[in-house]
C-alpha cells in the first residue's frame, strides 16, 4: 500500500514539475514572438478586438447566458477549422436540441465567419492565451460541459485544467502532419500527461492513430472516422454565386466562352508562375483567361506591380465597384485578380482548370477540397503538408495532378486545356473521391455522444 501510494506521490511530483517546464518555455517563446503579434495587431486591426477575452475576461451578459445554461466549447483555430465546428454543433443539435455551444478561435477571420453562420443562441469568444490563470478564469466564467478541439489544437494547461474540473476533453477531426509529429517527439516527456488526459481523440487516419499513441494518447480512446473536411466542403455552387461571378467576369471584359485558369488562395512566387504559364500559353488557347485570387489580399500590391511588367491587361477586383459598371475602364482583361473576399468558391466553379496555392513556393498548402468537390480539374504543387491525408487519398485515386516546376504546371496545364476527355475525367476522379468519403461528422458524432450524455446526467 505505501508503495503504491509512493508511486502516485512521485507521479504527481512529476507531473507538476513537468507543467513548471512547460510554462516556463511557454512565456520565453511568447515573449520572443510579441514583436510579430503586435505587427500584426497593427496591420489587421482585428487583433485587438476581445483583446481580454485572450486573459479569459468575458462580458458579463456573456457569462450570465453560460451560467443559465451551461454550453459544449468547442474551439477551432481559424477559418477551415471552424467551419468544421460549426457543423459539428450543427450535427450535434440535432441529437440534443436543447444544447447551446460555446465557439472560440484565435484569429479574427476565424471569428468573422463564426459571427456570420453560428445559431443566435450560441456563443463566440477569442481563445484564451494557455496561462494556467487565464484559462482557470475562462471555464470558471464560460463553465462548459465539454471540451471540443477541433484538429491540431493541443495546448496543455487547458487540458489540465478541464481535466482537473471534471470536464471532458474531445478532439475532433484530429490530424498530424510529419512535422507537427517530429516536433512532438521531442517533447514527449513534456506531452505525455497531457495526452493521457484527453478522453476521446477521432483522428482522420490510422497513420495518426498511431502516431497520437506512441506520443502517449490511449489507443482505446483513439478512432479513426475520416476527415470532416469532406463533409464541410460546398458540393454545388449556388446559383447566385454563380451569377454574380459571371457578372464580374463581363465586367472586366471576359467573354461567357473563355476558358479560365483559376489561381486560388495563392502565395507569393505563385502568382509569377502562373502569370510565366499563362504567358507561354495564350497563344496557342486564344480563349485563356487567367484568374488569380491571392490568399491574402493585402498582397495586391505586390501582384499588380507584377502584371504591369508582364505587359498583360489586367483588372483589379476592388476597382470594379469603383467604376460605373462599365468594366474598369473599359480595358478587355487578360487577367482578373481577385482581391475580395467570400468569392473564391464562385470563381472555381467557372473555371476550365484550377491551380490551388501554397503548394508549389510555399509549404502546407490550401485546401483543394473546394474545385475538386464541384467536379474541376484540379493542379498542386509539391508542399500539401496541411492535407496529408487528403493528398494520399486524391493520390491514390488520380483524382488531382501534382507538379513540381513551373515547366510541369506549364506541361500540365497545356495537356488539360486541349484535352476536353482528359479535362473531364480529372474533375469526375476529383468529386467522386469527395463524394465517396463524406458522413464522417455524424460517424463522429454519434461516437461523442455517450460521454457527452453522460456528462449532462452527472450535472
Amino acid at each position: 500500500m505505501r508503495t503504491r501510494e509512493l508511486s502516485r506521490l512521485s507521479e504527481s511530483v512529476s507531473d507538476s514539475l513537468i507543467q513548471l517546464l512547460y510554462n516556463v518555455i511557454f512565456v520565453a517563446v511568447l515573449i520572443l514572438l510579441l514583436p510579430r503579434y503586435l505587427l500584426r495587431m497593427w496591420r489587421r486591426g482585428g487583433y485587438r478586438d476581445g483583446f481580454m477575452q485572450r486573459f479569459g475576461v468575458y462580458d458579463p451578459a456573456v457569462i450570465n447566458r453560460c451560467k443559465a445554461q451551461p454550453p459544449i466549447w468547442i474551439h477551432a483555430v481559424s477559418v477551415g477549422e471552424m467551419h468544421v465546428a460549426l457543423q459539428f454543433a450543427r450535427q450535434l443539435r440535432k441529437k440534443l436540441p436543447e444544447m447551446c455551444f460555446v465557439f472560440s478561435t484565435t484569429t479574427s477571420t476565424g471569428h468573422a465567419v463564426a459571427q456570420k453562420t453560428m445559431d443566435q443562441s450560441d456563443v463566440l469568444v477569442y481563445y484564451p492565451t494557455d496561462f494556467p490563470f487565464a484559462v482557470k478564469r475562462a471555464l470558471n466564467n464560460l463553465r462548459p460541459r465539454a471540451l471540443i478541439l477541433v484538429e491540431g489544437e493541443i495546448w496543455p494547461n487547458m487540458i489540465r485544467a478541464a481535466r482537473d474540473a471534471g470536464i471532458p476533453v474531445v478532439v475532433c477531426n484530429g490530424r498530424l502532419s510529419k512535422s507537427s509529429y517530429r516536433g512532438y517527439r521531442k517533447l514527449r516527456g513534456l506531452l505525455r500527461p497531457v495526452f493521457r488526459r484527453i478522453d476521446l481523440l477521432l483522428v482522420q487516419s490510422r497513420r495518426e492513430k498511431e502516431w497520437y499513441t506512441e506520443l502517449g494518447c490511449d489507443p482505446s480512446r483513439i478512432e479513426v472516422p475520416g476527415s470532416a473536411k469532406y463533409d464541410v466542403v460546398e458540393i454545388e455552387a449556388q446559383p447566385e454565386v454563380q451569377a454574380h461571378v459571371k457578372c464580374l467576369l463581363e465586367r472586366s471584359g471576359i467573354d461567357a466562352g473563355c476558358r479560365l485558369l483559376v489561381g486560388g488562395s495563392t502565395w507569393a512566387g505563385e502568382e509569377a508562375a502562373l502569370i510565366d504559364v499563362f504567358k507561354k500559353l495564350r497563344t496557342d488557347f486564344n480563349d485563356m483567361r487567367l484568374v488569380l485570387v491571392p490568399r491574402h489580399m493585402e498582397r495586391r500590391n505586390e501582384i499588380e506591380a507584377l502584371l504591369k511588367a508582364s505587359g498583360l491587361n489586367y483588372v483589379m477586383r476592388s476597382r470594379l465597384d469603383e467604376d460605373s459598371g462599365n468594366g474598369s475602364a473599359g480595358v478587355k482583361a487578360e487577367v482578373l485578380v481577385v482581391d475580395s473576399t467570400g468569392e473564391l468558391n464562385g470563381f472555381y466553379a467557372a473555371a476550365a482548370v484550377v491551380f490551388v496555392g501554397k503548394s508549389l513556393t510555399n509549404r502546407g498548402g490550401q485546401n483543394f477540397l473546394e474545385p475538386a468537390a464541384l467536379g474541376k480539374a484540379v493542379l498542386v504543387g509539391p508542399h500539401l503538408e496541411n492535407f496529408p491525408v487528403l493528398a494520399e487519398q486524391f493520390m491514390e485515386a488520380g483524382a488531382f495532378v501534382q507538379v513540381h516546376s513551373v515547366e510541369e504546371l506549364t506541361q500540365a496545364t497545356r495537356k488539360l486545356l486541349s484535352d476536353d476527355t482528359e479535362r473531364a475525367r480529372l474533375g469526375c476522379a476529383a468529386r467522386q473521391t469527395v463524394l465517396s468519403n463524406r458522413g464522417v461528422i455524424e460517424r463522429s458524432v454519434n461516437r461523442m455522444l455517450p460521454l457527452l450524455l453522460q456528462q449532462q446526467h452527472q450535472a
